[in-house]
Protein backbone atom coordinates (compact mmCIF):
# COMPACT_ATOMS: atom_id res chain seq x y z
CA UNK A 1 0.00 0.00 0.00
CA UNK A 2 2.88 2.30 1.00
CA UNK A 3 4.54 2.26 -2.31
CA UNK A 4 0.96 2.73 -4.13
CA UNK A 5 0.73 5.77 -2.29
CA UNK A 6 4.54 7.07 -3.35
CA UNK A 7 4.12 6.19 -6.60
CA UNK A 8 0.71 8.21 -7.12
CA UNK A 9 2.49 11.08 -5.33
CA UNK A 10 5.51 10.86 -7.61
CA UNK A 11 2.78 11.00 -10.23
CA UNK A 12 1.16 14.12 -8.33
CA UNK A 13 3.73 16.39 -8.24
CA UNK A 14 5.78 15.47 -11.51
CA UNK A 15 3.07 16.02 -14.06
CA UNK A 16 2.72 19.39 -13.59
CA UNK A 17 0.70 22.18 -15.81
CA UNK A 18 3.53 24.44 -17.93
CA UNK A 19 2.40 28.13 -16.74
CA UNK A 20 1.71 31.29 -18.56
CA UNK A 21 4.26 33.10 -16.38
CA UNK A 22 7.14 34.89 -17.46
CA UNK A 23 10.59 33.29 -15.64
CA UNK A 24 12.92 36.11 -14.18
CA UNK A 25 15.96 34.64 -12.98
CA UNK A 26 17.59 36.33 -9.85
CA UNK A 27 20.48 38.45 -9.96
CA UNK A 28 22.70 36.87 -8.08
CA UNK A 29 21.33 32.66 -8.87
CA UNK A 30 24.31 30.95 -9.82
CA UNK A 31 25.70 29.94 -13.32
CA UNK A 32 26.79 26.44 -11.70
CA UNK A 33 25.74 24.50 -8.90
CA UNK A 34 26.64 20.62 -7.50
CA UNK A 35 23.70 19.06 -6.41
CA UNK A 36 24.00 18.35 -2.40
CA UNK A 37 22.73 15.27 -0.10
CA UNK A 38 18.78 16.64 0.99
CA UNK A 39 18.53 19.36 -1.78
CA UNK A 40 15.04 19.20 -3.44
CA UNK A 41 13.23 20.58 -6.25
CA UNK A 42 12.18 23.64 -4.70
CA UNK A 43 15.02 24.16 -3.63
CA UNK A 44 17.28 25.03 -6.11
CA UNK A 45 14.46 26.28 -8.25
CA UNK A 46 14.38 28.95 -5.45
CA UNK A 47 18.19 30.09 -6.10
CA UNK A 48 17.15 30.94 -9.70
CA UNK A 49 13.99 32.39 -9.30
CA UNK A 50 11.55 34.58 -7.23
CA UNK A 51 8.76 32.33 -7.71
CA UNK A 52 10.19 28.93 -8.06
CA UNK A 53 6.66 27.30 -8.37
CA UNK A 54 6.83 28.18 -11.84
CA UNK A 55 9.75 25.67 -11.74
CA UNK A 56 9.00 23.18 -14.83
CA UNK A 57 9.41 25.95 -17.10
CA UNK A 58 13.02 26.15 -15.72
CA UNK A 59 13.64 22.70 -15.78
CA UNK A 60 12.27 22.28 -19.62
CA UNK A 61 12.91 19.17 -21.77
CA UNK A 62 16.00 18.87 -23.06
CA UNK A 63 18.55 16.30 -23.63
CA UNK A 64 20.70 16.64 -20.39
CA UNK A 65 18.05 16.79 -18.43
CA UNK A 66 14.86 15.31 -19.74
CA UNK A 67 13.36 14.48 -16.05
CA UNK A 68 14.34 16.45 -13.43
CA UNK A 69 13.51 13.97 -11.05
CA UNK A 70 16.58 11.97 -12.12
CA UNK A 71 19.23 14.25 -10.86
CA UNK A 72 21.27 13.39 -8.39
CA UNK A 73 23.82 14.88 -5.57
CA UNK A 74 27.15 15.39 -7.17
CA UNK A 75 25.62 16.21 -10.57
CA UNK A 76 26.61 19.87 -11.75
CA UNK A 77 23.41 21.83 -13.31
CA UNK A 78 24.54 24.96 -15.37
CA UNK A 79 22.33 28.03 -15.98
CA UNK A 80 21.85 28.30 -19.85
CA UNK A 81 19.52 30.65 -22.08
CA UNK A 82 18.15 28.85 -25.64
CA UNK A 83 17.23 31.08 -29.15
CA UNK A 84 14.30 32.57 -27.48
CA UNK A 85 16.25 33.72 -24.74
CA UNK A 86 14.53 31.26 -21.98
CA UNK A 87 16.46 30.19 -18.79
CA UNK A 88 16.80 26.87 -18.51
CA UNK A 89 18.81 24.20 -16.24
CA UNK A 90 20.42 22.01 -18.06
CA UNK A 91 23.21 19.29 -16.46
CA UNK A 92 27.10 18.88 -17.02
CA UNK A 93 29.84 20.69 -18.02
CA UNK A 94 30.14 22.60 -21.08
CA UNK A 95 32.72 20.71 -23.02
CA UNK A 96 30.75 17.29 -22.64
CA UNK A 97 29.42 15.30 -25.26
CA UNK A 98 26.54 14.21 -24.70
CA UNK A 99 26.35 10.37 -26.12
CA UNK A 100 24.40 7.12 -24.38
CA UNK A 101 26.14 5.86 -21.13
CA UNK A 102 25.61 3.76 -18.39
CA UNK A 103 25.14 6.08 -14.70
CA UNK A 104 27.30 5.04 -12.05
CA UNK A 105 25.93 5.25 -8.45
CA UNK A 106 26.21 4.16 -5.05
CA UNK A 107 23.69 1.84 -3.95
CA UNK A 108 21.97 3.98 -1.51
CA UNK A 109 21.93 7.34 -3.65
CA UNK A 110 18.70 8.30 -4.54
CA UNK A 111 17.60 11.14 -7.03
CA UNK A 112 16.70 14.29 -5.33
CA UNK A 113 12.76 15.15 -5.08
CA UNK A 114 10.47 17.47 -5.46
CA UNK A 115 9.02 17.77 -1.84
CA UNK A 116 10.07 15.45 1.02
CA UNK A 117 7.33 12.94 0.65
CA UNK A 118 7.85 11.33 3.51
CA UNK A 119 6.48 14.26 5.19
CA UNK A 120 3.66 14.34 2.79
CA UNK A 121 2.49 10.64 2.34
CA UNK A 122 0.93 10.41 5.72
CA UNK A 123 -1.54 13.18 5.02
CA UNK A 124 -2.74 12.14 1.74
CA UNK A 125 -4.43 8.84 2.81
CA UNK A 126 -4.89 10.01 6.77
CA UNK A 127 -5.35 13.32 8.06
CA UNK A 128 -8.88 14.05 8.09
CA UNK A 129 -10.90 16.69 10.17
CA UNK A 130 -14.86 15.24 10.36
CA UNK A 131 -17.91 16.74 11.62
CA UNK A 132 -20.13 15.48 14.57
CA UNK A 133 -22.81 14.50 12.13
CA UNK A 134 -19.85 12.35 10.14
CA UNK A 135 -18.33 10.94 13.07
CA UNK A 136 -22.16 10.18 14.19
CA UNK A 137 -23.21 8.51 10.76
CA UNK A 138 -19.30 6.42 10.05
CA UNK A 139 -19.39 2.72 10.63
CA UNK A 140 -17.94 1.65 14.03
CA UNK A 141 -16.17 -1.14 16.08
CA UNK A 142 -18.95 -3.47 17.75
CA UNK A 143 -16.05 -5.87 19.68
CA UNK A 144 -13.63 -8.34 18.48
CA UNK A 145 -13.15 -12.02 17.94
CA UNK A 146 -12.40 -12.32 21.61
CA UNK A 147 -14.49 -11.27 24.58
CA UNK A 148 -11.99 -8.02 25.33
CA UNK A 149 -13.09 -4.83 26.24
CA UNK A 150 -10.21 -3.33 24.12
CA UNK A 151 -8.34 -4.91 20.43
CA UNK A 152 -4.81 -4.56 19.37
CA UNK A 153 -2.69 -6.07 16.11
CA UNK A 154 -3.85 -9.46 14.69
CA UNK A 155 -7.42 -9.12 15.97
CA UNK A 156 -10.32 -9.92 14.34
CA UNK A 157 -12.90 -6.94 14.27
CA UNK A 158 -16.37 -6.67 13.77
CA UNK A 159 -17.81 -3.09 12.35
CA UNK A 160 -21.45 -2.02 12.12
CA UNK A 161 -21.47 -0.62 8.23
CA UNK A 162 -20.95 -2.29 4.77
CA UNK A 163 -16.71 -2.65 4.42
CA UNK A 164 -15.78 -4.03 1.47
CA UNK A 165 -13.30 -7.19 1.64
CA UNK A 166 -9.49 -6.52 0.62
CA UNK A 167 -9.67 -2.33 1.13
CA UNK A 168 -7.72 -0.83 3.54
CA UNK A 169 -9.22 1.02 6.41
CA UNK A 170 -8.12 3.65 9.04
CA UNK A 171 -9.62 3.30 12.04
CA UNK A 172 -9.90 6.89 14.38
CA UNK A 173 -11.11 8.26 17.70
CA UNK A 174 -12.52 11.59 18.16
CA UNK A 175 -9.97 14.43 18.66
CA UNK A 176 -10.00 17.91 19.80
CA UNK A 177 -12.51 20.67 18.39
CA UNK A 178 -11.18 22.68 15.48
CA UNK A 179 -11.91 26.04 16.17
CA UNK A 180 -11.63 29.14 13.04
CA UNK A 181 -9.62 31.19 14.89
CA UNK A 182 -10.70 34.23 12.90
CA UNK A 183 -14.38 33.86 13.10
CA UNK A 184 -14.55 31.00 15.74
CA UNK A 185 -17.03 28.59 14.06
CA UNK A 186 -16.69 24.89 14.60
CA UNK A 187 -14.78 23.67 11.63
CA UNK A 188 -15.37 20.10 13.31
CA UNK A 189 -13.43 17.29 14.95
CA UNK A 190 -9.61 16.44 14.30
CA UNK A 191 -9.89 12.77 13.48
CA UNK A 192 -7.03 10.82 15.53
CA UNK A 193 -5.71 7.91 13.92
CA UNK A 194 -5.34 4.64 16.10
CA UNK A 195 -4.85 1.65 13.78
CA UNK A 196 -5.69 0.46 10.34
CA UNK A 197 -7.29 -2.97 9.18
CA UNK A 198 -7.56 -4.67 5.88
CA UNK A 199 -11.04 -5.87 5.05
CA UNK A 200 -12.01 -9.42 5.38
CA UNK A 201 -15.76 -9.99 5.01
CA UNK A 202 -18.35 -7.71 4.09
CA UNK A 203 -21.80 -7.55 5.97
CA UNK A 204 -25.03 -6.52 5.76
CA UNK A 205 -27.05 -3.84 7.38
CA UNK A 206 -30.67 -5.36 6.41
CA UNK A 207 -29.37 -8.22 8.00
CA UNK A 208 -27.81 -7.26 11.31
CA UNK A 209 -24.60 -9.18 10.04
CA UNK A 210 -21.14 -6.89 11.02
CA UNK A 211 -18.19 -6.15 8.33
CA UNK A 212 -15.06 -7.95 9.71
CA UNK A 213 -11.84 -6.21 9.78
CA UNK A 214 -8.52 -7.77 10.29
CA UNK A 215 -6.20 -5.00 12.27
CA UNK A 216 -2.96 -5.13 11.21
CA UNK A 217 -1.51 -2.06 13.47
CA UNK A 218 -2.59 -0.05 16.14
CA UNK A 219 -1.02 2.52 18.08
CA UNK A 220 -2.76 2.17 21.03
CA UNK A 221 -5.75 -0.14 21.83
CA UNK A 222 -8.83 -0.77 19.51
CA UNK A 223 -12.37 0.11 21.83
CA UNK A 224 -15.94 -0.07 20.48
CA UNK A 225 -17.08 2.56 19.34
CA UNK A 226 -13.94 4.12 17.19
CA UNK A 227 -15.41 4.91 14.00
CA UNK A 228 -14.03 2.89 10.80
CA UNK A 229 -13.21 5.03 6.94
CA UNK A 230 -11.66 3.96 3.96
CA UNK A 231 -8.07 4.38 2.71
CA UNK A 232 -7.84 6.80 -0.17
CA UNK A 233 -4.73 4.94 -1.47
CA UNK A 234 -4.75 8.18 -3.77
CA UNK A 235 -7.41 7.19 -6.04
CA UNK A 236 -9.31 10.47 -5.52
CA UNK A 237 -6.93 12.60 -6.50
CA UNK A 238 -6.36 13.94 -9.77
CA UNK A 239 -3.91 12.50 -12.32
CA UNK A 240 -2.13 16.45 -13.28
CA UNK A 241 -1.51 18.37 -10.15
CA UNK A 242 -0.85 22.25 -11.32
CA UNK A 243 0.91 24.22 -9.15
CA UNK A 244 0.54 27.40 -9.04
CA UNK A 245 0.35 30.85 -7.05
CA UNK A 246 -3.13 32.33 -6.62
CA UNK A 247 -4.54 34.83 -8.77
CA UNK A 248 -7.34 36.63 -8.66
CA UNK A 249 -8.98 35.27 -5.60
CA UNK A 250 -9.33 37.78 -2.18
CA UNK A 251 -8.32 35.10 0.38
CA UNK A 252 -7.15 35.37 3.90
CA UNK A 253 -6.37 32.30 5.63
CA UNK A 254 -4.67 31.45 9.35
CA UNK A 255 -2.97 27.97 10.61
CA UNK A 256 -4.60 26.77 12.91
CA UNK A 257 -2.32 23.60 13.76
CA UNK A 258 0.88 22.12 12.93
CA UNK A 259 2.09 18.71 12.73
CA UNK A 260 4.23 18.37 15.93
CA UNK A 261 1.51 20.75 17.90
CA UNK A 262 4.26 23.70 18.34
CA UNK A 263 3.52 27.66 17.84
CA UNK A 264 6.81 28.45 16.10
CA UNK A 265 8.29 25.98 13.12
CA UNK A 266 10.03 26.22 10.19
CA UNK A 267 10.36 24.68 6.53
CA UNK A 268 8.44 21.39 5.56
CA UNK A 269 6.30 21.54 8.34
CA UNK A 270 2.79 20.90 7.69
CA UNK A 271 -0.12 23.00 9.07
CA UNK A 272 -3.79 23.13 8.84
CA UNK A 273 -5.41 25.95 7.20
CA UNK A 274 -8.65 27.16 8.40
CA UNK A 275 -10.28 27.72 4.76
CA UNK A 276 -10.94 25.00 2.29
CA UNK A 277 -13.09 23.48 -0.51
CA UNK A 278 -16.08 25.46 0.05
CA UNK A 279 -13.50 28.70 0.28
CA UNK A 280 -12.67 28.10 -3.10
CA UNK A 281 -8.99 26.33 -1.68
CA UNK A 282 -7.73 23.78 -4.60
CA UNK A 283 -5.07 21.79 -4.84
CA UNK A 284 -1.48 22.72 -5.31
CA UNK A 285 -2.06 26.31 -5.24
CA UNK A 286 0.94 28.59 -3.43
CA UNK A 287 0.25 30.96 -0.81
CA UNK A 288 2.49 33.46 0.58
CA UNK A 289 2.91 33.32 4.64
CA UNK A 290 2.73 37.03 6.31
CA UNK A 291 3.20 38.89 9.67
CA UNK A 292 1.81 41.57 10.84
CA UNK A 293 4.44 43.86 12.04
CA UNK A 294 3.67 46.03 15.28
CA UNK A 295 1.35 49.41 15.37
CA UNK A 296 3.68 52.37 16.43
CA UNK A 297 1.99 55.42 18.66
CA UNK A 298 3.22 58.56 17.80
CA UNK A 299 3.88 60.62 21.55
CA UNK A 300 5.55 63.47 22.66
CA UNK A 301 8.14 61.71 24.01
CA UNK A 302 8.66 59.73 20.15
CA UNK A 303 6.98 56.76 18.54
CA UNK A 304 6.70 53.61 21.18
CA UNK A 305 4.98 50.60 20.24
CA UNK A 306 1.19 50.05 21.37
CA UNK A 307 1.81 46.99 23.75
CA UNK A 308 4.68 49.63 25.54
CA UNK A 309 2.25 52.44 26.51
CA UNK A 310 1.81 53.29 29.90
CA UNK A 311 -1.74 52.64 31.53
CA UNK A 312 -1.52 56.33 32.59
CA UNK A 313 -0.84 57.19 29.22
CA UNK A 314 -3.36 55.32 27.63
CA UNK A 315 -5.69 56.87 30.67
CA UNK A 316 -4.76 60.32 29.34
CA UNK A 317 -4.67 60.33 25.43
CA UNK A 318 -8.09 58.91 24.98
CA UNK A 319 -7.57 59.30 21.33
CA UNK A 320 -4.47 57.55 21.35
CA UNK A 321 -5.38 56.02 18.31
CA UNK A 322 -5.67 59.50 16.15
CA UNK A 323 -1.49 58.77 16.76
CA UNK A 324 -1.09 55.53 16.00
CA UNK A 325 0.52 54.57 12.80
CA UNK A 326 -0.57 50.82 10.91
CA UNK A 327 2.42 48.74 9.77
CA UNK A 328 1.75 46.61 6.89
CA UNK A 329 2.12 42.92 6.64
CA UNK A 330 5.63 41.78 5.43
CA UNK A 331 5.93 38.35 3.78
CA UNK A 332 8.05 35.94 5.20
CA UNK A 333 8.02 32.69 2.89
CA UNK A 334 5.26 30.63 1.40
CA UNK A 335 3.33 27.37 1.24
CA UNK A 336 1.69 25.17 -0.78
CA UNK A 337 -1.68 23.24 -0.38
CA UNK A 338 -1.39 19.30 -0.53
CA UNK A 339 -5.00 18.34 0.51
CA UNK A 340 -8.36 19.79 0.76
CA UNK A 341 -11.59 19.32 2.79
CA UNK A 342 -14.46 21.14 3.06
CA UNK A 343 -13.81 23.36 5.28
CA UNK A 344 -10.11 23.08 5.76
CA UNK A 345 -7.14 21.92 4.07
CA UNK A 346 -3.49 20.87 4.72
CA UNK A 347 -0.51 22.93 3.70
CA UNK A 348 3.45 22.75 3.83
CA UNK A 349 5.82 25.36 4.33
CA UNK A 350 8.07 25.29 1.18
CA UNK A 351 10.48 28.30 2.39
CA UNK A 352 10.51 30.77 4.94
CA UNK A 353 13.80 33.51 5.72
CA UNK A 354 11.66 33.58 9.58
CA UNK A 355 10.44 30.92 11.80
CA UNK A 356 6.35 31.05 10.70
CA UNK A 357 3.98 31.48 13.90
CA UNK A 358 0.89 29.99 14.06
CA UNK A 359 -0.83 33.30 13.56
CA UNK A 360 0.60 34.47 10.74
CA UNK A 361 -1.73 34.63 8.18
CA UNK A 362 -1.76 33.39 4.42
CA UNK A 363 -2.60 35.04 1.50
CA UNK A 364 -1.36 35.80 -2.17
CA UNK A 365 1.81 35.59 -2.88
Amino acid sequence: MIKKILITIVCLFTSLIALADVLQVKENAPKTYVVQKGDTLWDISAMYLNEPWLWPQLWRINPEVNNPHLIYPGDTLRLVFNVQGEPMLVKGKPSLKWSPQIRKTLKDQNPISYLPFDVVAPYLDYARVLTGKEFAQAPYVLGGDEKYKSNMEGALLYVKGELNSQQHYAIYEKGEPVIDPQTQESLGYHAKLIGTAQGVRKGNLTDKKPSSLYLDSSNQEIRAGSIVLPVNEGQLYPAVYAMQAIKGKDIEARMISSRNLVREFGKFEVVLLNKGERDEIRMGEVYGIYRQSPDVIETDDGPIYEEDASSWYRLTRPNASDRRISMPKEQIGHLMVFKVLEKTSYAIVLATHKSVHIDDTVGAP
